[in-house]
């Protein structure tokens, strides 16, 4: 009998197994992803569809800088001149006075503007009460949220013939000073324009990055001795670093994009030749004139040196050992 049953047991055909679990493939996994993060990607989408229309869909744009482009015609119809419109470009002086002004404004900018949010970051950093703090930022943080009419208004209030300063000086009879209208005061002027209303909100990364500087680094340098310029030195500057360098490349790559606004509303009080820039070159050449082809090829050429100066401050980076803007 036991025979038998060892028999019927080994000639019996094999338990089937279990099919193995099917693993989901990696596009299953991504849609799966998407799916479980399809509110923030519903918020995220008004961004990005700004950017795709307003940014990279104007590059189909840059075609008009090698036509004469008549809006009558269109774009397709408008008569090739392939690069006529850059050697007009490069053999007018006004355009190479608009550079001068806008080489100069950016120099001046990133010489004096880009270390005010730093410093301000590292004081709003070093104050120990919380009220205090909050204080701070919010006072520094305001001038942001005004428009660029209301702060030249302000300037004008503060600075022009008929304002408090030079009200103040003639009654003390010094006599009144020339800054609003000034040709040679312009640029100055522009560039604490910009400290005054921008330095504020430019801190707040500067505050991110140095919320993650560990506080034992500090309290490791503060027994062997060091004092607070020491430690500014060898233990926050260096924590921050990277973030400097990615703001400085940041910066470089707009270089020659100054602003528009700001300068389009002074521009008439000092004249083209003082306070004209690229960026209103190109307005005033394309929508004013009408020239659109040859405002293109302005407008193109400036893109163009943006991107070679990101690339290069962004290769410069990486030869510092930062990680830069991306990796190449």
């Amino acid at each position: 009998m036991v025979v038998v049953r060892a028999k019927e047991r080994i000639g019996s055909p094999p338990t089937p197994l279990p099919p193995p679990a099917v693993r989901p493939g990696r596009l299953h996994t991504h849609a799966r992803r998407l799916w479980a993060d399809r509110a923030l990607l519903l918020l995220l989408l008004p961004g990005l569809l700004y950017f795709l229309v307003f940014h990279y869909g104007s590059l189909f744009g840059n075609v008009l800088a090698f036509k004469d482009y008549v809006p009558f015609l269109g774009v397709q119809d408008s008569p090739w001149v392939g690069t006529d419109n850059f050697r007009r470009m490069f053999a007018d002086p006004l355009f190479w006075s608009a550079v001068a002004n806008t080489l100069l404004i950016a120099v001046l900018q990133l010489v004096f503007f880009f270390p005010v949010p730093l410093g301000l970051a590292l004081l709003l950093h070093s104050i120990a009460g919380d009220t205090l703090r909050r204080f701070v930022q919010s006072v520094v943080y305001l001038p942001h949220f005004l428009s660029w009419v209301i702060v030249i208004a302000l300037f004008q209030h503060m600075l022009g013939g008929a304002g408090v300063v030079n009200g103040w000086l003639n009654d003390v009879g010094v006599g009144g000073i020339s800054v609003i209208g000034n040709p040679d005061a312009y640029k100055p002027l522009v560039v604490a324009q910009l400290i005054w209303k921008e330095c504020g909100w430019a801190t707040i990364i500067f505050l991110a990055a140095l919320s993650q500087v560990d506080e034992q680094l500090y309290e490791a340098a503060a027994l062997d001795g060091a004092g607070w310029r020491r430690r500014l030195w060898h233990v926050t500057l260096p924590a921050i670093r990277p973030v400097i360098v990615l703001l400085l490349v940041l910066r470089l790559g707009e270089f020659l994009s100054i602003g528009f606004e700001q300068f389009f509303l002074q521009r008439q009080a000092v004249g083209p030749e003082a306070g004209e820039v690229l960026d209103t070159f190109v307005y005033f050449t394309g929508f004013a004139s009408g020239d659109f082809g040859y405002a293109a090829a302005v407008s193109l050429f400036k893109g163009a040196i943006g991107v070679a100066l990101i690339y290069t401050a962004n290769k410069v980076a990486h030869r510092l050992g930062e990680q830069g803007v991306y990796r190449s």
